[in-house]
């Protein structure tokens, strides 16, 4: 990285020093307090702004449901009542170097994204900072980052609702010095330092976290067809005795194995009414597109992107279990059998 170095406001500090400046190169991570305006408040949203107010930093909370907006309130968030009014309660705050506003967007990739930067776009100017938190595509983060007047941040978050407790693994991509702004950030909503980095130029944080997500489905239905195997062979088996076992010391544990575990213990062996459904598939569409544009073979992959899609036809255990991995790291709904199936 270069030596780029860059003025920060924050506040806090010792008594009476409420406002004080400081800098941040690309060798050094400032410790101190900021402000941070975060738009959407969804289950990512509110531990965006939980983490960043448990480590010392304030926060200006902003959502179209009211009632979310109130639940980060009661955490001890500012609320605003419209995206003018944050950017107006964060302008409240600025000294009058106007070292600019911190704004994280967690809200559903796509339409969102665009129509929440049309709001934004009358109060932003090129000393602000705006971080894409969601699942968006790389080339529309890369447009994005070209048609914004902020510096515009692409970040690939991963670990879903189960890492609140312990923080994202944050892949960012955009200016190094809007990267080296956010840092004290990045720091609380990741695991910590080394929970984050910055990937690229714009549009390089999204497309590390695509690829993510491709390794995702691939790993996802080797243990599926795995424990199908298990299940389908010649040995009456414990299912989660099998998973905490492999967990335990072998080559092939990870947290996707202990949420196998978390699955068979909650819903049995045979997993109960866990339909052979399993949701989701524009990430790994995306990595498989990209795949072929760049003549890159992804063979496992793609199989598992074809397996998700025939997922909505009949069943197969090794996608009930991936349905249940779902729930397990995200938090997405499970989709259950009907009696009969």
């Amino acid at each position: 990285m270069a030596s780029h170095v860059s003025v920060i406001k924050y506040s806090g500090g010792d008594e009476g020093d409420a406002v004080r400046t400081g800098t941040t190169t690309a060798g050094g991570r400032h410790p101190s307090r900021m402000e941070l305006g975060v738009i959407g408040l969804g289950r990512m949203g509110q531990i965006v702004a939980n983490r960043s107010m448990e480590a010392g930093h304030d926060v200006v909370a902003f959502d179209l449901s009211a009632e979310a907006t109130a639940t980060a309130a009661e955490a001890g968030a500012e609320p605003a009542d419209s995206v003018a009014d944050l950017c107006e309660r964060l302008d409240g705050s600025d000294d009058e170097d106007g070292d600019g506003k911190r704004i994280w967007l967690m809200v559903p990739a796509g339409d969102a994204v665009d129509a929440t930067l049309a709001d934004l776009e009358p109060h932003l100017d090129a000393d602000d900072v705006v971080v894409d938190g969601g699942n968006s595509r790389f080339r529309e983060s890369v447009r994005r980052s070209e048609e914004t007047d902020a510096a515009y941040l692409d970040c690939g978050t991963s670990g879903g609702p189960a890492s609140a407790a312990e923080g994202f693994s944050l892949m960012i991509g955009g200016p190094e010095w809007a990267y080296e702004a956010l840092v004290p950030v990045f720091d609380a909503v990741a695991t910590g330092p080394d929970g984050h980095d910055r990937m690229g130029e714009s549009g390089s944080g999204h497309y590390v976290k695509m690829v993510h997500n491709g390794v995702e489905y691939a790993l996802m239905q080797a243990y599926g067809e795995g424990f199908e195997l298990l299940t389908e062979g010649r040995y009456d088996l414990d299912m989660e005795s099998v998973a905490r076992t492999w967990n335990n010391g072998a080559v092939i544990r990870s947290w996707l194995l202990e949420l196998c575990e978390e699955a068979f213990r909650e819903e049995g062996s045979d997993l109960g009414d866990v339909a052979d459904h399993v949701a989701g598939g524009s990430t790994g569409t995306w990595t498989v597109e990209e795949a072929l544009e760049q003549e890159v073979p992804v063979p496992i992959i793609y199989q598992a992107l074809a397996e998700r899609f025939d997922s909505r036809n009949e069943g197969r255990f090794s996608r009930r279990l991936a349905n249940r991995l779902r729930y397990g790291f995200g938090r997405h709904e499970v989709a259950r059998r009907s009696d009969g199936e």
